[in-house]
């Protein structure tokens, strides 16, 4: 047996819960993988509207809107700087302690970072010593977020029929849209029944104390299946084995950059309708957050339509022809739409249901697209590494060069950094089709 099998205090007592002989169900997996993902996505989707409607006024008041949301936008992307290093440290701990004890770890250093920030001084009353508490609280969320995988999707993939790997692949991408209807829709709440003075004193900082109690629940929920005994078998036959992270690179660097450029289309295009639309039109446009917010979760009710017919569509063409066709209709997307921004409220309602729709049938399928290219030996950390460099690569900076980009010149550069991301795409499906991968079809679920 690895020592890693063994079990924890909170494995065991988690065991007596849910123990049993036969075979998780994928219905099973299913709900937790679900449940937290979308905790991470809200931890996420709460961070990212506060940078745009917050923090540049809280900890940036000193410089014009613009300039403050840049500066709030280059703090957004530490979290995703920090993510690799947090999967390398918690992989440590996985392996000396056990998964229980780095879930939960990695859980409450989310929640706790994201809580921090409800607590958060700001420059009136600290200076530059707010945006430096910003700063450590969002690397603490990025370490955390490199803690979190917890195998599950894969679990969830070998355990799904064959017949409907597509289907279960996109499970785990449900959380995204559901995220960010539970964020957007708490910070509308506020922004509709507090006056703007209120809001920016302390209204804006519920959402964040309601995500330390969505990881709390999304921790139980996780617990439950990783302490399962089938859960201990896979991981002592070696198919959830965590291989040291710079072994893994060493073993298998091409298959994680490779994997990690195969979703770049979707990763730019994730934040080039969940972020970046709103700072625009909040800037720019005189546009109402609270109109945006509702555009946002109506778009992300239809990415949530759209992820679940990317399961459908892979099990009937193939997951690498669904994501060829999403790149290609994302890069087709990207000569035109980003103008709509421009063009009132009219132009923004359809960029954002387009631009969510082309979204959700790319990431429902994208994270698992080189999976199986990993051996046994080396699933569970490559897919982690690889989910890690893919959301560094293609969305961590997507916020701040759009803006930067849209300000200095003009809306029709943004299109063209989208468009470079579908390329990417394009290029890395070739190039896996040449190489050893050669059955993309069966790849395992990542955790973005």
């Amino acid at each position: 047996m690895h020592p890693a099998a063994n079990s924890t205090p909170l494995e065991r007592d988690a065991r007596l819960l849910s123990a049993r002989e036969h075979k998780i169900s994928p219905g099973e997996i299913a709900i937790g993988v679900v449940i937290g993902r979308t905790s991470e996505f809200f931890d996420f989707f709460v961070y990212a509207i506060a940078s745009v409607l917050v923090f540049p006024s809280l900890v940036f008041p000193y410089v014009d809107a613009a300039t403050g949301t840049l500066y709030s936008f280059a703090l957004f992307a530490l979290a995703f700087v920090a993510r690799p290093f947090g999967s390398l440290i918690f992989m440590a701990v996985d392996r000396r302690h056990g998964r229980g004890t780095k879930l939960t770890i990695a859980l409450f250093l989310l929640g706790g970072s994201t809580m921090a920030m409800a607590f958060l001084p700001g420059y009136s009353q600290i200076g530059s010593g707010a945006a430096i508490l910003l700063a450590l609280f969002r690397i603490g969320q990025g370490l955390a977020l490199g803690g979190v995988w917890d195998g599950l999707p894969s679990l969830l993939a070998m355990n799904a029929p064959a017949e409907k790997r597509g289907w279960y692949a996109m499970i785990p991408q449900l959380g995204a849209p559901l995220g960010l209807i539970v964020a957007a829709g708490l910070f509308s709440f506020f922004l509709v029944t507090l006056s703007q003075e209120d809001f920016l004193d302390w209204g804006w900082r519920y959402p964040f104390f309601v995500a330390f109690a969505i990881n709390a629940v999304a921790l139980f929920a996780r617990l439950r299946l990783v302490a399962t005994l089938e859960f201990q078998r896979l991981f002592e036959s070696g198919e959830l084995l965590p291989i040291s992270v710079l072994e893994t690179l060493r073993a298998q660097g091409r298959t994680v950059l490779l994997g990690a450029f195969v979703p770049l289309a979707s990763s730019a295009l994730f934040h080039l309708v969940t972020v970046f639309p709103l700072s625009f039109v909040t800037l720019f446009r005189d546009g109402s957050p609270v109109r945006f917010l509702a555009i946002e979760m109506a778009g992300a009710a239809v990415g949530l339509l759209a992820i679940i017919a990317s399961g459908m569509l892979a099990d009937r063409i193939g997951r690498r022809k669904l994501l060829s066709v999403s790149a290609t209709l994302i890069g087709a997307f990207s000569l035109f739409a980003p103008r709509l921004l421009a063009q009132g409220q009219g132009g923004e309602t359809i960029y954002m249901i387009l631009g969510f729709a082309l979204l959700g049938l790319a990431f429902g399928q994208s994270s698992g697209a080189v999976a199986s290219a990993f051996p046994k030996r080396f699933r569970y950390t490559g897919a982690a590494i690889t989910s890690d460099l893919a959301w560094l690569i293609g969305a961590g900076f997507a916020p701040l060069a759009a803006l930067f980009l849209s300000t200095n010149f003009g809306l029709w550069s943004v299109g063209a950094y989208l468009f470079s991301g579908a390329a990417c795409t394009l290029v890395a499906l070739f190039t896996s089709r040449r190489s050893a991968i050669r059955n993309i079809e069966e790849s395992d679920a990542l955790n973005p």
